[in-house]
């Protein structure tokens, strides 16, 4: 095994710590990255989909989740080796890499449209003006993600609470919301599986890489289960806040481990892990939750007329679930879509930053204060959400489309990258092969073609 050391320091030899004994205690990143991908996918562009062609485009909800999770235990690989985030693996062979990928986050975040969609369903609520609740919940946010003492424990427990209120809400809505058609057309999902195209690939791309998670929210599952402690990450401190945490030990940029007999006991015991961990939370849950949120949609407004390229859709399929169900199922699916929204805003915040701060300290400000680096960033990046609320930009779908596709582009490049580092910095035996292998080519070339397919789409659409 070559480490690479032109533009980040050796990392340090150490064994890797005892594999995990009691799963319930370690439960958490797989939730987390549910939870803060439970939001445009699940809630506005897959039911939207299907409000306009039914449920023949569900199935390519289950090739992003299961191509996501292949991209996510490949990232995970990585750290539970050595500590050390993908983004600074990429950077062990281009000083740049970490920045790419922050720069293009950023980019698909800047608009802070999960914000909005979440003060958008609170004004079904309660009346009011978008703008100054989305407002106050950018500055909510700020607070929360300075002010907790272990930034990962709040973000953990807020997911987990959303989690919870949405598999209610998908109980109480396939017992009382859904027809017996509805129902009855679900093996449509197999059976009739086709590409809308009539839509555009820009939304289809759009829901296929934000079926789950997509983009940089992959990419910071590095830094979720090293908060949490999984392998080598046991070894770095974790993100504190600068006014009520503990400060924490600074952190080498990373570690590696012989190959003993021992060494791969302990890895199959973290691999196994965290492989089981990724298939019952994330894939369970974000499966289910895209099939009945498509289902209730289609229930309920497919084939209606005047129905609009935006979230005022879900208004609708709200007041029809009143006069189907009764006014408190109405009001009940418009309070869990704002929570799990303005819980999506939080974590969203939060990975933003994580990966920038990570970058900034890792390939250019060694000395720096993570934690510190982390709370400017969060702060910056709810200032500019402010300043695009208050100059009046909209939040139609289209934007949350463009975050959608600028993810589905950063997937197409560090699934390449992703082979580079686990194949070429990680011991012999535990370097990614065979079926793995072959999903991280198959993600590449995935979006890769929809990546290019989607921009031939819209230079098309420049031209007409």
């Amino acid at each position: 095994m070559a480490v690479p050391t032109r533009y980040l320091p050796a990392p340090e030899l150490r064994d890797l710590p005892d594999g995990p004994r009691r799963y319930r205690r370690l439960i958490g990143p797989g939730i987390v990255t549910a939870g803060v991908g439970l939001a445009s996918g699940e809630f506005i562009l897959f039911p939207y989909i299907a409000s306009q062609v039914g449920l023949v485009f569900v199935w390519a909800a289950m090739v992003g989740v299961v191509t996501q999770y292949f991209l996510n235990m490949e990232i995970e690989r990585y750290t539970l080796a050595t500590g050390e985030t993908a983004l600074t693996g990429f950077s062990r062979f281009w000083k740049h890499w970490g920045l790419v990928f922050a720069i293009l986050t950023y980019f698909a975040n800047l608009w802070p449209g999960w914000a909005t969609s979440s003060a958008t369903l609170t004004t079904y609520l309660f009346g009011g003006d978008k703008t100054v609740i989305a407002v106050g919940m950018l500055l909510a946010i700020g607070l929360i993600l300075t002010l907790a003492p272990v930034v990962y424990v709040a973000l953990e427990r807020a997911q987990m609470l959303k989690v919870a209120a949405v598999l209610t809400f998908v109980v109480v809505a396939a017992i009382f919301a859904v027809g017996a058609k509805a129902w009855s057309d679900v093996p449509q999902v197999v059976t009739q599986p086709r590409v809308p195209t009539e839509l555009g690939f820009a939304l289809l791309l759009g829901a296929l890489a934000f079926a789950g998670a997509g983009g940089g929210q992959n990419l910071v599952q590095s830094n979720w289960i090293r908060d949490k402690g999984f392998g080598m990450g046991t070894y770095v401190p974790r993100l504190v806040s600068p006014v009520t945490g503990q400060p924490e030990a600074e952190p080498s940029t990373g570690y590696t481990f012989e190959p003993t007999p021992e060494n791969l006991r302990r890895w199959r015991g973290w691999w196994k892990f965290a492989n089981v961990e990724q298939l019952t939370t994330f894939v369970l849950i974000t499966f289910l939750t895209i099939l009945f949120t498509s289902l209730l949609a289609y229930s309920t407004v497919f084939g209606r007329d005047g129905l609009e390229n935006s979230i005022s859709f879900l208004q609708i399929e709200g007041q029809i679930l009143a006069e189907r169900v009764g006014s408190w199922f109405q009001y009940l699916f418009w309070v869990i879509g704002a929570f799990s929204l303005f819980a999506a805003a939080l974590g969203i915040v939060d990975y933003t930053s994580r990966l920038a701060a990570d970058v900034i300290k890792t390939s250019y400000a060694r000395r720096a204060n993570e934690s510190k680096v982390y709370a400017g960033l969060v702060w910056g990046l709810v200032a500019i959400g402010i300043v695009v609320l208050v100059a009046g930009f909209s939040q139609p779908i289209v934007l949350l489309v463009t975050s959608a596709v600028v993810g589905g582009f950063m997937m197409f490049i560090y699934s390449a990258l992703l082979i580079l580092i686990n194949r070429r910095i990680l011991p012999a035996p535990i370097r990614v092969r065979g079926v793995r292998l072959a999903a991280l080519i198959w993600s590449f070339l995935l979006f890769g073609v929809l990546s290019a397919l989607t921009f031939q789409d819209r230079i098309g659409d420049f031209f007409d």
